[in-house]
């Protein structure tokens, strides 16, 4: 009988030495977050752009204690290629990994679109850094935006033209993408069309990749336009300033912040000079938390200068941080339920998400001047 209860004991012993070993090896786990965009093709500087502040950010959480008592945050990465259908297979890789607790991406709105039914059905929270479109985040309660709608940042585009330039004719140029066309839908006839003090005379869409724009800046011009906006990207926007100044060194352009880049002066060269855009980062402001940022992006990434774009991922992981951290634990559905509740001071502003997921913000004014953004004091513009 003596020898029973000893076993019993031991036994008993080894179980809850085993429990606690296997509880003290999970509490010390690393909180895997994915970031997904495209790091090859056409639009693998934003890609690059989302993975390098990402992993920036997560070494200075590591490095800082890490959340939940010690816990490092490990990144794991893929490449979209910018593909709606790479995008839904590898959400579906993603929603498999019970290990990953959150996603940072995708880039474009189509392609967010694309995989935000699956983590949606799994219960993964998925935070784009650029998704505009209306409709992505009212794809589900896991999925958030840590950008602008559409119809705020096409709004500010109009206030721009008129403050700016004083802007009476006003054409529109886009990009023939799901943002794009969108975009131009919003500010032509949900926005334009409300406001007295212009006038949208004419619109254009061309194919992304185009690079003569002889045949529509003559169709551009016929409609005599003081000012175009123009809803592309820096690989749009530069070369078609270097062909529309060409002709009409006068006119007045505006962009969106998805062209916030040096890509962009790169690409313009000399007539990048006069082009403005509304950005929620500005990577010469002098706060101390925006220069440690872009010091230390600069410093591990030779010498790039980080984008609008690049300065939302890294506050998205800083996001998923804090959440975690203040739900006390790494459960998906808890990040979930915590990312509502947050307010992050971040580098692009202070945040907070609403019912619908999505993030607003305080725009900056830029203009390219001698070939550098600087920022426009909207107090004497």
């Amino acid at each position: 009988m003596a020898k029973r209860v000893v076993l019993v004991a031991l036994l008993s012993l080894l179980i809850a030495s085993f429990a606690f070993a296997n509880g003290s090896a999970e509490t010390q786990k690393p909180i895997k977050i994915a970031v997904v965009g495209p790091l090859t093709g056409d639009f693998a500087e934003y890609g690059t752009g989302f993975k390098n502040a990402v992993v920036l950010h997560a070494k200075q959480i590591n490095e800082a204690g890490g959340v939940l008592g010690g816990r490092q945050i490990e990144i794991v990465s893929f490449d979209d290629k910018n593909s709606g259908e790479e995008a839904a297979s590898i959400a579906e890789r993603i929603a498999g990994n019970k290990d990953i607790v959150g996603v940072i991406g995708h880039f474009a709105s189509g392609v967010s679109m694309a995989a935000a039914p699956t983590y949606e059905e799994v219960g993964i929270a998925e935070i784009s850094p650029s998704a505009s479109h209306p409709d992505y985040s009212s794809m589900g309660e896991y999925i958030f935006r840590n950008n602008s709608l559409i119809n705020v940042e096409a709004n500010e585009n109009l206030n721009m033209a008129a403050d700016l330039f004083h802007a009476k004719r006003v054409a529109v140029l886009a990009v023939k993408t799901d943002w794009g066309v969108k975009t131009a839908d919003i500010l032509i006839n949900d926005l334009a069309a409300k406001r007295d003090d212009l006038e949208i005379v004419g619109y254009e869409e061309i194919l992304d990749g185009l690079t003569d724009f002889s045949s529509t800046i003559t169709k551009l011009r016929s409609y005599k336009p003081d000012t175009i906006i123009v809803c592309a990207m820096y690989n749009i926007l530069g070369p078609f300033a270097n062909q529309y100044k060409d002709v009409d060194p006068n006119i007045n352009l505006i962009g969106f912040s998805n062209a916030y880049s040096e890509q962009l002066i790169k690409l313009a060269q000399e007539d990048g000079n006069g082009i403005v855009l509304p950005a929620v980062f500005f990577h010469e402001s002098p706060e101390a938390k925006v220069r440690n940022f872009v010091d230390a992006y600069m410093a591990d990434y030779d010498g790039k200068i980080p984008s609008s774009l690049t300065a939302q991922a890294y506050d998205s992981l800083g996001m998923f941080a804090q959440a975690i951290e203040e739900a006390g634990t790494a459960d998906r559905t808890a990040i979930k339920d915590q990312l509502y509740k947050i307010k992050y001071d971040g580098v692009a502003g202070q945040s907070y998400f609403d019912a619908n997921g999505d993030a607003f913000k305080t725009f900056y004014w830029l203009r390219i001047v001698d070939g550098k953004f600087t920022m426009i004091d909207k107090t004497s513009k």
